[in-house]
């Protein structure tokens, strides 16, 4: 049985890791705060400047897969990557790094492909450009890039804004002229099984095959939970009515239909 380490297993993709990864790999984690679900012995403290207790799990667990899911200060985490891949690079250990729609974020006039050159202006685009290069640099085909789109889940934090929100009568800023794709926590985490099990390798693009305005994501999900649509409150994206893209589009072949997913099945499962 392969042995996977969860690097930010305690948090929203890395529970949904956790619980589609238990029965099929040697599971272990990591976490900040919050302890994991999984056995005592098989996780593990770990914070983002702690670079020196990162190379002494590597090297008890001696993983063939790590999957980085971890959030932290912006160079904090770029030294923590390098560190992770000095590590693993004279290893045979592959690397799984959750990337963004972010890296695009210089460019908002199309949707965006795996082939399209990354171009951010946000700081947090541009730290996960860096951290894409410099894993490629070391690690070459070992590492996969997984950029993904707004996560949404029923202990997500987006999901709990909007109930609380309705519960509160607090207003909900949206765009009307964003258009974005959206993903679940566990569709997320089947395809990333896939990806693993059939062997497939480079840059994905994962998300929801159809797209929406911000605004109507959130119009639907009010509208089906019975609720005033005056809690939203409608803004035009850069202050102008041009049409923008935060989306990201795969010209990938090699992930089923049956994993594929649209807004409205996604709405659907978080009203459930």
């Amino acid at each position: 049985m392969k042995k996977v380490l969860i690097l930010g297993a305690s948090g929203l993709v890395g529970r949904a890791l956790i619980e589609e990864f238990k029965d099929r790999y040697d599971l272990y984690g990591t976490y900040a705060s919050t302890l994991t679900k999984l056995p005592h012995d098989k996780q593990f403290h770990l914070e983002v400047h702690q670079t020196k207790e990162l190379r002494d799990i590597l090297r008890s667990v001696k993983p063939d897969i790590v999957i980085s899911c971890l959030r932290g200060e912006f160079g904090q985490q770029l030294t923590f990557h390098r560190e992770l891949a000095e590590e693993l690079r004279n290893t045979s250990s592959r690397v799984y790094f959750f990337s963004t729609t972010n890296v695009f974020d210089g460019d908002f006039s199309k949707p965006h492909t795996e082939t399209d050159v990354p171009i951010a202006d946000s700081d947090y685009g541009k730290f996960k450009i860096d951290c894409e290069i410099m894993l490629t640099e070391i690690l070459k085909e070992r590492v996969n890039i997984i950029r993904i789109p707004a996560i949404w889940g029923k202990d997500s934090p987006r999901w709990k804004m909007i109930l609380d929100s309705i519960k509160n009568t607090t207003v909900i800023d949206v765009y009307s002229n964003l258009i974005c794709n959206n993903l679940l926590d566990f569709h997320l985490a089947r395809q990333l099984r896939f990806i693993i099990e059939n062997k497939l390798k480079g840059i994905f693009h994962l998300g929801s095959v159809d797209t929406m305005t911000q605004s109507k994501f959130y119009e639907v999900v009010l509208t089906k939970l019975g609720s005033e649509l005056d809690l939203l409150k409608s803004n035009y994206y850069l202050d102008n009515d041009k049409t923008y893209y935060f989306t990201l589009q795969s010209t990938r072949d090699d992930l089923p239909g049956s994993l594929q997913t649209t807004n409205n099945e996604i709405i659907s499962y978080l009203l459930g």
